[in-house]
């Protein structure tokens, strides 16, 4: 980075402590990962100067040649990887992706359903604070209180009084494997478009460690990064019969040209995805995920659902007296970067909550497995029990700075 700290030196040194904190802290933030360095060239290439506005083959302006090749990439591969019969590459989001499949079947004032925020939904799923809510009319459903899981009594029953012209199945922050066979029957009943928001499993359907959702949804959206481990992207993916308005709302209804830098790491972190090396990274993310789940439960933590099926966790923290907030502020001074979380039934502010959100794609990346898992569980639970304890604090800081060490990143 000579060149960047030549030119500068402010954010030459944030890079810097970014990639220091990154390698010296347990990153175990569900929806986060680290990319190959691979991908990383890929982003960082002269492709970054190319306007391709269009598709491969049908562009507004010249010089496309060898943009179009890595595009047409992307999209093979995406097809081949999810069994998809159409993928356009180009959304700078996954909610950009999302936007683009509601508005593709959607005019405003529509009726959508979709999961709950506070009960592991995403803001593109009808909060209103979000596009998704403010434009549709939106109606929710959610989980049982008594296990934590999707309630598909509740689903049906929403679904046959709304009767919504669009379903999204998907979560940012629910732990059991999702059912899209039953949502998708469920948005038949009513003759519902069936959009599946696959952000944070799509890495694992690659994987082959999930149920894919492609032969039961009209619409498969993603991001690219999370467990697919790609450049921070979006990606659409949907049946013959929706293409053209697919991409024809990506292009030119809600953003211009594509981010050509970005769609070549996507193409690479898509090849990486079909590899044999991927299946068993997967394999390994819902191993680790498992084990420090289990872990968890038996030092007394509780959690949403008693466990996970997935590569994330939910922590209650009702049963103590402590917030979200103070959760992940004594966590990260121990070395552990989680975020704070809603959980079902929240009544504290999203900016405060009752709980946490742990995941595992990031430290599986780096190697780690179910022995670190372990007792990167007991320093968590330890934590969680004394919030407070600047000695317990400092000792778990200099034991996960030393594990850090032991499973270097940036290789």
């Amino acid at each position: 980075m000579e060149h960047l700290k030549q030119a500068d030196a402010v954010v030459h040194q944030a890079v810097l402590d970014e990639e220091s904190r990154q390698l010296g802290q347990l990153e175990m933030i569900a929806s986060e990962n680290f990319a190959s360095p691979a991908v990383r060239e890929a982003m960082g290439t002269v492709f970054t100067h190319k306007y391709a506005e269009g598709l491969p083959g049908r562009r507004y302006y010249g010089g496309c040649e060898f943009a179009d090749r890595v595009e047409d990439l992307a999209r093979s591969r995406a097809v081949e990887l999810f069994g998809a019969d159409h993928a356009n590459v180009q959304p700078h989001s996954g909610a950009q992706a999302n936007m683009a499949a509601y508005f593709a079947f959607l005019q405003p004032g529509d009726g959508i359903v979709g999961m709950n925020l506070s009960h592991g939904g995403h803001l593109t799923h009808g909060s209103p604070v979000n596009f998704s809510g403010r434009l549709f009319r939106v109606a929710a459903y959610g989980v049982r209180e008594s296990d934590g899981r999707i309630d598909f009594d509740m689903v049906r029953e929403t679904v046959r009084r709304e009767r919504p012209k669009l379903i999204v199945t998907g979560a940012s922050a629910y732990p059991r494997a999702l059912d899209f066979r039953t949502f998708g029957e469920i948005a038949a009943e009513v003759g519902a478009v069936h959009v599946v928001d696959l952000a944070h499993l799509a890495g694992l359907v690659a994987a082959g460690c999930h149920p894919s959702p492609v032969e039961h949804a009209d619409v498969v959206t993603t991001t690219t990064h999370k467990t697919l481990r790609g450049p921070r992207g979006g990606l659409v993916m949907c049946r013959e019969a929706h293409a053209r308005i697919i991409d024809k709302m990506v292009f030119p209804f809600i953003q211009g040209g594509p981010l050509m830098h970005v769609i070549a790491a996507k193409a690479v972190a898509l090849g990486e995805a079909l590899s044999p090396a991927f299946r068993e990274y997967g394999g390994n993310v819902v191993r680790n995920a498992r084990v420090l789940a289990r872990t968890l439960v038996e030092r007394g933590v509780r959690l949403v659902s008693g466990g996970t099926d997935t590569h994330l966790m939910l922590v209650d923290l009702r049963d103590r007296d402590l917030t979200g907030k103070d959760a992940e502020r004594a966590l990260e001074r121990g070395g552990i970067t989680v975020n704070k979380n809603t959980v079902p039934g929240e009544t504290r502010s999203p900016f405060v909550t009752s709980g946490l959100r742990i995941g595992t794609p990031a430290l599986t990346t780096r190697g780690m497995g179910p022995d670190e898992m372990t007792r990167i569980g007991g320093w968590i639970a330890d934590i969680l029990d004394r919030p407070r304890d600047d000695t317990l604090i400092t000792r778990t800081r200099a034991r996960t700075t030393e594990l850090c060490a032991a499973f270097p990143l940036f290789r």
